[in-house]
């Protein structure tokens, strides 16, 4: 299985799945993607009515544009096995898994998933959030085609490593490092993890253009008022979209004359700045299109 299309997925959002009020916002808010959870927001007396409500929402098809994801809880949990086969029966567009420490745990779930009938179109998008996950992370990212998502567990990962939460991430910039090479290499996307302080809109754009930086196709969100700047970070600016088709046609123009050197705004231009302005192209034609 693989994740073929250039899908936006700037801005992922969790949504509590014992929530019915929260299930149904959702089918309004301008997200990209939902992640329906089972996990930390779910007190353990309401996971089996939450798997319920959560797989009935995603088997809904009532979220537009929007992908449809589940968290289901983690492996070695009492909850994982059922949720599972909920999941698979649902048949949401991914399943996130978290703690995802080793590719056997890749496996392990697509076998669980293909024994309960998931469809193939059901992808697994692995949270990884540990040490043990930053240092296999690319092995995690290469143990199925079904796995097409990597997301940083941020939280997770700064508790395992005693570390503290500080502007810029120092402490956590080698696992978001490795994490973001093993995705490239494997040709998966990656997303960032989670600004914790809703009120701090400020620090909030500082660490999404932050992981915009790095490489992230787009981050996860915990409250809707961070959708907007992340839409906003993570889509192409005009100014890049405008740039991205200059040196589309300057690079063309120069190949139907048999020139070998192109220049674009005073510098030279290669084949891989026309494949990047072609990417760009295409994620803002797919963002215009939602």
């Amino acid at each position: 299985m693989t994740d073929g299309s250039l899908r936006p997925r700037r801005s992922v959002l969790y949504m509590p799945g014992a929530n019915e009020r929260a299930l149904e916002k959702a089918k309004t808010l301008p997200t990209d993607a939902l992640i329906l959870d089972l996990e930390d927001s779910v007190a353990p007396d309401a996971k089996a009515d939450a798997r319920k409500r959560v797989a009935a929402a995603a088997a809904s098809g009532e979220y537009g544009y929007r992908e449809v994801t589940i968290r289901v809880n983690a492996p070695g949990t009492p909850w994982h096995a059922d949720d599972l086969r909920a999941a698979a029966e649902a048949g949401p567009d991914a399943v996130v898994v978290p703690k995802v420490d080793s590719p056997e745990t890749v496996r392990q779930v697509e076998a669980a998933l293909e024994a309960a009938g998931a469809p193939d179109r059901t992808a697994i998008w692995a949270m990884v959030e540990t040490p043990a996950a930053m240092f296999d992370a690319r092995a995690i990212a290469a143990a199925s085609e079904r796995l097409t998502v990597l997301v940083m567990g941020t939280n997770d990962l700064a508790k395992e490593l005693h570390a503290e939460h500080v502007p810029g991430r120092a402490p956590l910039l080698t696992g978001l490092s490795l994490a973001l090479l093993a995705a490239r290499a494997c040709g998966k996307v990656i997303l960032d993890g989670v600004y914790n302080d809703v009120q701090d809109l400020t620090g909030f754009e500082a660490e999404t253009l932050q992981g915009r930086q790095l490489g992230f196709d787009g981050k996860t969100l915990i409250h809707p008022k961070q959708l907007e700047p992340c839409n906003r970070i993570f889509a192409p600016a005009e100014a890049e979209v405008e740039r991205s088709r200059r040196i589309i046609d300057a690079f063309e123009e120069a190949t139907s004359q048999g020139r070998g050197v192109v220049t674009v705004d005073g510098r030279m231009i290669e084949n891989l700045h026309v494949d990047e302005a072609r990417r760009v192209l295409a994620l803002a034609a797919a963002v215009a299109g939602r």
